[in-house]
C-alpha cells in the first residue's frame, strides 16, 4: 500500500458546500495536516459525526465515516472504539450537536475517559437552521428567534469537560491551522479522551466573529495536570485564550473480557 504522507490524500472526491469564510474549512484543512503528520492510513481512521454545518465533516475526508444522528456522535464513537479499539477515531460536531441535545452523551465520554479524540467546531449559533442562539450563545445575543437575547448563561465546554473527567481539554481557533494542528496530533497521541474546542466564525450569522483573528491568543502556561489549577485558569479566561489547559495521564477505559458476556449468558440471567 501506498504510503499517505500529504494532507490532500485524506480529502474525499466531495466538495464542502459550507459558508464562504466558515471556520469549519480551517478545521478541515488542520485534520487532513493532522492525519498526514501521524501517516494515518484511511482504514484504520473513522471520522464519527452527528448533524449540523460541522458535522458534514466525514463526507469530505477519505477515511471511514459515519454521518449519525443529532447529538449521537460520541455514542457512536464510543461503540466503534469499544469495538475496534485498533482504530483511531474522530468524533466531531458543533456548538448545538454537542451541547444541547448531545450534551448528556458530552458528560458521560469525558467520564469515561476512553481513547478517542472529540472536536467541536463552535461559533455560538445554530449556523444550518438560520441563525437561532445555541447553548454557547452569549445571553444578551439578539436573533430573530430571541430579539432580546436568551438571558440564559452560555454552557462553558471546557469547564463542563474538565469537571466530568476528561484527561486532555484544549481550545483551538480555525484561523489558525499551524496550532489547531498541533493540538490535533497531540490530542490523537493523548491515551484517553481528548476534547478541542474550536473556534470556527460563522461569517454568515455571526459576522462580529470575523474580529476573533485579533482576540485569540496562546495561554502563556503550560498543560495543567491539577483539575483545580485548570478550572482557574478556564474560569479566569474570556474564551479567547487557545491551546491545551489541561493534560493528565488518568487510567484509559478499555473494553475486557471481564466487561462482555455473550447472548446465550444474558439470556440465561434473565429467564432463571
Amino acid at each position: 500500500m501506498t504510503e499517505i504522507v500529504k494532507p490532500k490524500d485524506y480529502k474525499s472526491a466531495i466538495k464542502p458546500i459550507w459558508c464562504p469564510g466558515c471556520g469549519d474549512f480551517g478545521v478541515l484543512s488542520s485534520i487532513t495536516r493532522a492525519f498526514a503528520f501521524l501517516k494515518l492510513t484511511h482504514e484504520q481512521t473513522a471520522v464519527v459525526s452527528g448533524i449540523g454545518c460541522s458535522s458534514r465533516l466525514p463526507a469530505y475526508l477519505d477515511t471511514y465515516g459515519f454521518h449519525g444522528l443529532h447529538g449521537r456522535a460520541l455514542p457512536v464513537a464510543a461503540g466503534l472504539k469499544a469495538a475496534r479499539p485498533d482504530l483511531t477515531v474522530i468524533a466531531a460536531g458543533g456548538d448545538g450537536d454537542g451541547y444541547s441535545i448531545g450534551g448528556n452523551h458530552f458528560l458521560h465520554a469525558c467520564r469515561r475517559n476512553m481513547d478517542m479524540t472529540y472536536i467541536v467546531m463552535d461559533n455560538n449559533v445554530y449556523g444550518m437552521t438560520k441563525g437561532q442562539p445555541s447553548p454557547t450563545t452569549a445571553p444578551d445575543w439578539p436573533s430573530k428567534l430571541a430579539p432580546h437575547g436568551t438571558g440564559i448563561r452560555p454552557f462553558q465546554p471546557l469547564a463542563i469537560a474538565l469537571s466530568s473527567g476528561a484527561s486532555f481539554v484544549a481550545r483551538g481557533f480555525a484561523g489558525d491551522p499551524a496550532n489547531l494542528t498541533r493540538l490535533i496530533v497531540e490530542a490523537i497521541n493523548h491515551p484517553g479522551f481528548s476534547f478541542i474546542e474550536v473556534l470556527s466564525p460563522c461569517p454568515t450569522f455571526r459576522p462580529e466573529q470575523k474580529e476573533w483573528k485579533h482576540a485569540v491568543r496562546q495561554w502563556q502556561e503550560d498543560p495543567a495536570d491539577d483539575p483545580v489549577a485548570a478550572a482557574g485558569r478556564i474560569h479566569a479566561d474570556d474564551g479567547m485564550s487557545t491551546g491545551i489547559v489541561y493534560l493528565s495521564e488518568l487510567p484509559a477505559w478499555q473494553p475486557g473480557s471481564e466487561q462482555s458476556t455473550s447472548i446465550e449468558r444474558l439470556e440465561q440471567a434473565f429467564y432463571v
